[in-house]
Order: structure tokens, then C-alpha cells, then sequence
């Protein structure tokens, strides 16, 4: 059996940022609250959490008073910042910067569609902690929209500036641009201001091209990621587009003989939220169980 890593897998810069940044802090103190997963993979929560590392949640902040906690790379609202400083907690600001240039971007334009009675459009997931971050920028009155029937909660009669959460599909912003393009012609004949902004970050959307490329050079991918990653998902799905025998699997524990040839080329790849050290946990287990496979012919 052969096996490769995809070199273009693992941490986005961000996450990246957002680890090493705790690491450096838990190496000095062996201590730091973290609010919210700092990465959606439960392995590398759990390695985090035996250097000190404890998570949070909002409910959690409001209580604490005269400790240091992480934003991590998904960035937050402004409310969190002003729930910070009346409790005396240092922040360690780990938020992406492409997520921080936003923000900015957002606050800006809901300003400007404010004095025109205009809306703020986000294609992203409700709830994910990056678009909490983003709707915070505009007093939570951002329009989240994701699939079809989301579309119905805009009015096509006023002005309509469009966002993506940075980890969205660009096939899928550029999808939903073209549907709202189709309405508001339909509403107004094309009268009504709108602007579509592409904010996907292209260090994500860059690696479903790879991933494509990467599925199709191998007999078999097994895709690592944890299951809460919404990236995660969507490339897999890519990856199951191109090759049918790809596989989402969080760690070596989910690997299954059944899935492998003895002379398969096999592929191991992951989400942007997953660790080079959890591919290569898991390529050390494929290599004993192909010699088992080979033991077995």
C-alpha cells in the first residue's frame, strides 16, 4: 500500500496564529480559559487541555473577573470586548486577521446602508462562531442566510450589500449572488442598489482545486477532521465529488480494513481546523494495518 499526506492539508494560517499563541501563554503560566473550541478538532482540544488550556462559553465570561482568556481565530462582537473590560479580563486577541479586516468592512458598510434604510447579507452558517462575531458589527441586524428558503427573509425593494463568512464556498457565494441578482431584477427591474462583496478567505477556498487534484491521484482518501468543522464537511464532500472511496474519519480509531486493497494508493487529508500531527497519527496506523493486510493474502 502507498500512502501520502496532502501537503496542502492541515491548519490555515489563522488556527495556526491561534495555537501557537496559546501554547506560548500555557508554557508560561500553564494556565488560560479559551472561549469557545479554539479549533474545531476534539484531538487537539484535548492535547491543549492537558497543557492547561480550559474552555469557556458567554455564559462563563460573564462571571469571570481578573483572568486572561484567548479569542480565538473566528474572532467575536464587539459586546464581548465591553464584557472584558468591566470584568477586568486580559484578552489575547488570536482572531484571524482576515476576520478581523471583516469586521471592519462590515461595520463600515452597515453604517452606510443604515442612513439608506439598506441591508447587511451574510452567506454563512447561523451560529457559527464567525458570523456571531460579524452580525455583531452591525447590532445583530445582519440578514444570515445560507440556503434557498433563507433568501425570503430579505427585502428586495431596498438597498443590499452581501458578505460571506470566510470559510464558505465560492461556488456556493457565487450561487447565491446570482439567485439574489435574479430577484431583485424580478422586485425592482434591477432599480434596487446591490453589492456583492467576495470575502472567502483564498487560502481555504484555494484547496478544494487541491483536493479535487489530490482525490483523484489516490484509490482511497481518508479525510481527517473533526466533526464539528463545517469546513471540514464541505471538503470532504469535494473530495467524495471526485473519488467515491473517500472516507471522514476524526482519528486512526475510525479506520475500517474493509476500505483498502493491499496495493490501494491511499490519500490522507484535512480540514483547515486539522493538525499535521493527527494525519500523521493516522498514516502510522494505516501502515501496521496494511502489514496486517498483507499478513492475511
Amino acid at each position: 500500500m502507498e500512502i501520502t499526506i496532502d501537503q496542502n492539508s492541515g491548519y490555515c494560517f489563522g488556527v495556526e496564529f491561534a495555537i501557537h499563541m496559546a501554547e506560548d501563554v500555557l508554557k508560561e503560566t500553564g494556565n488560560l480559559y479559551c472561549l469557545g473550541d479554539i479549533v474545531h478538532n476534539n484531538m487537539e482540544v484535548a492535547r491543549l487541555n492537558k497543557l492547561g488550556l480550559k474552555i469557556i462559553d458567554h455564559e462563563d465570561l460573564k462571571k469571570l473577573k481578573n483572568a486572561t482568556v484567548l479569542i480565538r481565530a473566528h474572532g467575536e462582537p464587539p459586546e464581548t470586548y465591553k464584557m472584558a473590560l468591566e470584568n477586568n479580563i486580559e484578552l489575547i486577541d488570536a482572531s484571524c486577521p482576515v476576520v478581523l479586516k471583516l469586521q471592519n468592512r462590515l461595520n463600515k458598510d452597515f453604517h452606510k446602508m443604515e442612513e439608506v434604510e439598506g441591508q447587511i447579507v451574510i452567506y454563512g452558517k447561523e451560529g457559527h462562531a464567525e458570523v456571531v462575531g460579524l452580525t455583531g458589527q452591525t447590532n445583530n441586524k445582519a440578514i444570515v442566510v445560507m440556503a434557498d428558503e433563507d433568501l425570503d427573509k430579505i427585502d428586495y425593494s431596498k438597498p443590499i450589500t452581501l458578505y460571506s463568512q470566510t470559510t464558505k464556498s465560492t461556488s456556493g457565494f457565487y450561487k447565491l449572488k446570482r439567485e439574489i441578482e435574479q430577484r431583485v431584477e424580478a422586485e425592482t427591474g434591477e432599480n434596487t442598489y446591490f453589492k456583492a462583496n467576495d470575502s472567502i478567505c483564498r487560502q481555504v477556498s484555494n484547496r478544494e482545486p487541491n483536493l479535487r487534484k489530490f482525490a483523484a491521484e489516490n484509490d482511497v482518501i481518508l479525510f481527517v477532521s473533526g466533526k464539528k468543522s463545517s469546513n471540514g464537511r464541505a471538503l470532504h464532500a469535494v473530495c467524495k465529488e471526485t473519488n467515491e472511496r473517500s472516507y471522514f474519519i476524526e482519528n486512526e480509531d475510525d479506520l475500517q480494513a474493509e476500505w483498502f486493497n493491499p496495493d490501494d494508493k491511499v490519500g490522507i487529508c484535512g480540514a483547515t481546523s486539522t493538525p499535521v500531527w493527527l494525519m500523521e497519527q493516522v498514516r502510522e496506523s494505516l501502515v501496521k494495518l496494511d502489514t496486517d493486510l498483507e499478513l492475511a493474502v
